[in-house]
């Protein structure tokens, strides 16, 4: 099985993307592409521009879901919606393909330093994500992000790994039936 995973967040200090990396070891007999958005730099999104054609990183991006069987993500929230970088490459990829995940399973996930676990993205892309052929089988949201994860142990926060642990194995089974 291949696996596609990223955080939505170009941040070179994203917690977004350790929550995934931390996930990814659950998954390391599988083959994973954990991509980077910084490698997706396109202009801002615009009609005019589009117009004009459309930039190779967002047939890139669509190229990598594709080639998976599964998507891993977990969203940054920038107040209270997707980070702009993620946005901007959700917007080009969406003209190429409005179904821009492919009817893939997806394990989404978000983390923020605050008590909501970047809960407001979370409920947007659960409510709008699968109208871009997104299949979210399990969420996760984890609050507090310095007070749950360690960078060396991963989440630290025994109730809340127990949760995640679930999620993952919940995961697992769906995708491999």
């Amino acid at each position: 099985m291949k696996i596609l995973a990223f955080a939505g967040s170009t941040s070179s200090t994203s917690i977004n993307r350790e929550l995934v990396k931390f996930v990814l070891k659950d998954f390391q007999e599988e083959e994973i592409n954990l991509i980077d958005l910084n490698d997706f730099d396109m202009p801002v999104f615009s009609v005019d521009l589009e117009k004009k054609g459309f930039p190779e990183e967002a047939h890139h991006f669509l190229k990598a879901i594709e080639e998976c069987d599964v998507i891993i993500c977990s969203l940054a929230e920038h107040n209270r919606s997707y980070s702009a970088a993620f946005k901007n490459v959700f917007d080009w990829a969406s003209r190429i393909n409005v179904k821009v995940f492919q009817d893939k399973p997806m394990f989404l996930m978000s983390t923020s330093l605050g008590g909501y676990g970047g809960g407001n993205v979370m409920n947007t892309a659960k409510t709008f994500f699968p109208n871009f052929g997104a299949d979210i089988k399990e969420t996760f949201s984890l609050p507090k992000f310095y007070e749950n994860f360690d960078l060396e142990s991963g989440v630290i926060n025994p109730e809340m790994l127990k949760e995640l642990n679930s999620k993952v194995e919940n995961f697992k089974n769906t995708i491999r039936k």
